[in-house]
């Protein structure tokens, strides 16, 4: 049986794992896909910002890869360049980026937003 979780995921990042043994503890089955060899599609992203209602949600402010774009350049972009180079570089993603079966999406780790959202 498939899993209704699917979790984008880069394997040093610490947030990540704290977020892959919160759903291990909580017998949350989930499929794994590593961010940065598979980033999450446009189209996929584009979803995600529609339900967020923020682009700047999405960007990995704290990573190398931001830093060498600079925000002065993303801030600069359209919702559509933005988009195109999140799903070309998934380091530019803040992770982990978690949607789920039904289309919901969870980004980044809170583990007060997650037990509200998975465990209500």
């Amino acid at each position: 049986m498939p899993s209704s979780i699917r979790i984008y995921s880069y394997s040093s990042c610490t947030t990540c794992k704290k977020a892959l043994n919160w759903l291990r503890e909580n017998h949350l089955q989930y499929e794994l896909i590593d961010i940065v060899q598979n980033p999450p599609t446009k189209e996929m992203l584009s979803d995600a910002f529609a339900q967020l209602g923020s682009r700047k949600l999405l960007f990995n402010t704290s990573g190398i890869s931001y830093r060498k774009l600079g925000s002065k350049v993303v801030n600069a972009m359209n919702d559509d360049e933005a988009l195109e180079a999140l799903a070309r570089d998934g380091k530019l993603i803040k992770r982990p980026f978690l949607v789920t079966k039904g289309g919901a999406f969870l980004i980044g780790f809170k583990e007060e937003a997650w037990n509200q959202f998975f465990l209500r």
